[in-house]
C-alpha cells in the first residue's frame, strides 16, 4: 500500500474492510473474536496502518518488529519478530573471540535520542569504534560489515522504533549485541535467555558504556561469544524453512500462546 502512495488513513480503512470481510465470509474469526488469528507487521508503516483498528489490535496476535511496552504491545499475547535483513553480505562469524580487538562498534544514523547521546559521548573514544553516521561505501567494499568481525561487542541502540536490524547483524557476524533500548520486548525472550548471549542495558547506561563492557570478565565474554554462535540459526530465515530457524521460532512462539485462547 505504501508503494502505491496510500495514506495512513486509507491504509487503516483497507485493513478494517479486510477484517470485516473475514468476519462475514468465514466462521473462524467470530468463534474467538480473532484471538486465534495473527498478523505480521515488521515495519512501522504496518503498525500505523493497523493501530486504527482497535478490535484487531486488542484481540488478534500481533507479530511485530517494534514490540515496545509503551505503545500497546501486550507480551503474553503478541510476539516480537526479529528484524533481519537478508541475504547477509558476508558469511557468519564466530569462534574467533581472540581475534576481535575492538571493544565495541556502532555506526549509523542519529535518528533517535539514544543514538545522538551515544555518538556525542563516545565518537572520539580510542577503545570504542563509534561513528555518528553510516560508513560511506566510498571507503571500501563492505567496510561496515567487516567491522562486525573485528569487534567483541556491537552496540544496538533503538532507532525510530525500539528495534534495530543491527541486532541480527551482530549475531550473524559473531559480535555480542549490546541492547541499548528501553521498553523492548526482545524476540523469542520466552524461549531464549538473552542474558546468555547479549548484554542488555537501559538507555541511561550509555554514559557508563565503556566501563560496563570492560568490567565483564574474560570468561563471561568467551561464554557470551560462544552462545552467540549457538543462536545464529534462530535469527536466520530460510526458504523452505529449516529446523530451529526464525520461521520455526515464530511458529513455536505462536503455539505457546494457545493456552490464552478460550473456545
Amino acid at each position: 500500500m505504501r508503494g502505491k502512495g496510500t495514506s495512513y488513513e486509507n491504509m487503516t480503512i483497507i485493513v478494517e474492510n479486510y477484517v470485516q470481510s473475514l468476519k462475514s465470509k468465514y466462521p473462524y474469526w467470530n468463534r474467538t473474536l480473532g484471538a486465534d488469528h495473527f498478523f505480521v507487521t515488521c515495519h512501522d508503516v504496518g503498525v500505523r496502518a493497523t493501530e486504527g483498528v482497535p478490535f484487531l489490535i486488542k484481540n488478534a496476535i500481533r507479530v511485530v518488529c517494534s514490540p515496545s511496552y509503551d505503545v500497546g504491545f501486550i507480551p503474553h499475547k503478541d510476539i516480537a519478530l526479529p528484524q533481519v535483513l537478508q541475504p547477509f553480505a558476508l558469511p557468519a562469524g564466530g569462534n574467533d573471540v581472540e581475534n576481535r580487538t575492538t571493544l565495541g562498534f556502532w555506526a549509523g544514523h542519529r535518528n533517535s535520542r539514544i543514538r545522538v547521546i551515544l555518538a556525542r559521548v563516545w565518537e572520539n573514544d580510542t577503545e570504542l569504534d563509534i561513528s555518528n553516521n553510516r560508513i560511506n561505501r566510498a571507503t571500501g567494499h563492505l567496510v561496515y560489515q567487516k567491522r562486525f568481525y573485528g569487534s567483541k561487542y556491537c552496540i544496538c541502540p533503538g532507532g525510530s522504533q525500539v528495534n534495530s536490524a543491527r541486532i541480527a547483524d551482530s549475531i550473524h557476524y559473531g559480535c555480542i549485541p549490546v541492547i541499548l533500548s528501553n521498553y523492548y520486548d526482545l524476540p523469542f525472550n520466552d524461549i531464549l535467555d538473552w542474558h546468555e548471549f547479549s548484554v542488555v542495558l537501559k538507555e541511561q547506561d550509555v554514559y557508563r558504556l565503556k566501563q560496563i563492557l570492560k568490567d565483564i570478565p574474560d570468561n563471561k565474554l568467551v561464554s557470551l561469544h560462544k552462545n552467540v554462535v549457538k543462536v545464529q540459526k534462530h535469527f536466520q530465515w530460510n526458504s523452505p524453512p529449516v529446523k530451529y530457524d526464525a520461521f520455526h521460532m515464530v511458529m513455536y512462539d505462536l503455539w505457546l500462546r494457545h493456552h490464552v485462547i478460550k473456545y
